[in-house]
């Protein structure tokens, strides 16, 4: 089994470590952060190939990280000294099982581990026209991968070959398969198991007759004689049609298995995605170690979704499994210390989050578990009303809705942000902020009870200032005045107080109104600062 992987300058990932679990890891992120990369990685380690190719076949600028890639070219511009750009994908197996050749230090831990690795680097007899090449630097554009090579080595720093990797690994994206394949394989392993060698024979018997029938249909009969007369136009030789009755052409690749009566390629995409997915697990993991399965919800419900990963889990017993997905609704039920949780240059466990959190997080429904992951910003509130003021807010400053922004203002329904906090401290990149009521105390006191997330500069924490005005009813009172609120409300209330007690009661009725009101709305500043 693989043990843990690090990757520097291989697409999305520039620094990346990530260790494994030796079962199930399901990797979840937003698009862009690098699931499919993981995979890719891992395969390209195991096997030396990517898209099926040898690397070195297939090696592009466009594999290395852009990031890094535009540091070297700004440097060769500056007329500095620009170490050209490498790739390298460590891989490290389970000490215990792997063999002891592999063993070395020859890996970007220094560790004295059993692993392989794959690595790009310049190659040494192409340095001088390298050097030529980059004289120029105007037309560096590239990584210049022409003079590159490709090497495939174990951690002990010796060349590699595919039958010394410990672990084998079979790739299954149900967007790649073509479901023609894995039904003749479905077909064929389905007629072997049930059927008789007898049956088999009755059943090649009487789809012969039902092809030689084909000539003596009244309708064929009339073609055919009608095309004798063409005799002479293309050959000398009597044209007919029929169906060719040869053992080459058999009923295994003609004969089609239906469901409910709709032959396979018929059914639902839902329906297809399933079955290309198990069929493939069918056929191919039965010699792999190692299983990785690209994003399975495709066209699926949740509740179908949930029964596939339970047959995947139960096909894939005895092999490591990756699976990587967007979906966050029954991942959780699958038990949260699978899960991988990726960024765009980390991964971390749930398990890594204190045990309180971990609990929080597996009594919570599915879909809010990781949305904190998921949006590359989040603004979290305490409830439904807080949520359509800051949606309000948010649409007033930037003129569009959070979701046009991919901002996810998350309802926490209680005062759970710590449970978040928790995850986006996890999430250097995910800029998160909570804001809150002051419920009658000083803001600085408010504030103090997430000190904990003081020092990270991607939580921030918004509270109403005045603690006079402790809730946000009385914080938009107060920025608006009874004369607006009364006419975006359509009541007449005499007094703040008439108001307030309104809208107190109102809350979402308020918030609502407000959200779709035509007219200007001054929000609290604590507010106007979230959405900024």
């Amino acid at each position: 089994m693989i043990a843990k992987i690090v990757i520097k300058n291989y697409r999305t990932f520039r620094d990346f470590t990530l260790e494994f679990d030796p079962k199930m890891n399901i990797l979840v992120g937003d698009n862009d952060r690098g699931k499919s990369t993981l995979l890719e990685a891992i395969g390209l380690a195991l096997t030396g190939r990517i898209h099926g190719r040898l690397l070195a076949q297939e090696l592009s600028p466009y594999l290395f990280n852009k990031e890094v890639v535009d540091e070297y070219i700004t440097a060769l511009r500056a007329g500095l000294e620009a170490k050209p750009p490498e790739i390298t994908i460590d891989l490290f197996f389970d000490g215990k099982t792997a063999p002891a050749t592999l063993k070395g230090m020859n890996n970007l831990l220094k560790s004295d581990e059993p692993g392989v690795r794959i690595r790009v680097t310049l190659n040494p007899d192409y340095e001088a026209e390298y050097r030529e090449f980059v004289k120029d630097p105007l037309q560096v554009r590239l990584v210049p991968t022409e003079y590159y090579k490709v090497d495939w080595l174990d951690f002990a720093g010796n060349g590699i070959t595919f039958h010394r990797i410990p672990a084998t690994a079979s790739l299954i994206d149900a967007t790649s398969i073509q479901l023609q394949s894995g039904v003749d394989y479905y077909l064929n392993g389905v007629i072997s198991s049930h059927l008789g060698a007898g049956e088999r024979v009755e059943l090649a018997r009487a789809y012969r007759s039902l092809r030689e029938n084909f000539a003596d249909d009244e309708a064929i009969v009339k073609i055919n004689e009608k095309l004798r007369g063409a005799q002479g136009e293309v050959s000398d030789r009597e044209l007919t049609l029929s169906i060719d009755v040869s053992q080459k052409s058999n009923w295994e690749s003609n004969i089609v298995p239906h469901l409910d009566d709709l032959p396979f390629q018929f059914v639902g995409k839902g329906e297809q995605s399933t079955l290309k997915i198990l069929l493939a697990l069918n056929k191919q993991v039965q010699d792999a170690h190692i299983v990785l399965v690209e994003e399975p919800e495709n066209h699926l419900s949740f509740p179908n979704l949930g029964k596939l990963i339970r047959k995947i889990s139960t096909k894939c017993e005895d092999k490591q499994v990756f699976i990587t997905t967007h979906s966050s609704y029954v991942l959780n039920k699958l038990g949260l210390e699978n899960l991988v949780l990726l960024s765009a240059r980390q991964g971390f466990r749930l398990s890594s989050l204190p045990a309180d959190t971990q609990d929080y997080f597996r009594k919570l429904s599915g879909y809010d578990t990781l949305r904190v992951v998921l949006a590359r910003r989040s603004i979290l509130v305490e409830g439904p009303s807080d949520e359509l003021i800051i949606q309000r807010a948010y649409l007033d400053v930037h003129g569009c809705l959070p979701t046009d922004k991919a901002v996810n203002v998350i309802n926490i329904r209680g005062l759970s942000f710590k449970r978040f906090l928790d995850i986006a401290s996890l999430l250097e990149h995910n800029q998160v902020a909570v804001v809150t009521d002051n419920d009658g105390k000083d803001a600085a006191e408010m504030k103090a009870r997430y000190a904990a997330f003081g020092g990270f500069s991607n939580i921030s924490v918004h509270v109403g200032e005045d603690a006079n005005f402790p809730t946000l009813e009385p914080q938009l009172l107060k920025a608006n005045g009874r004369d607006k609120l009364n006419s975006i409300f359509g009541t007449t209330c005499g007094t703040d107080d008439e108001l307030l007690a309104y809208m107190k009661t109102r809350k979402t009725t308020v918030a609502l109104a407000i959200f779709e009101a035509e007219e200007a709305v001054t929000m609290p500043g604590y507010i106007a600062d979230a959405v900024a």
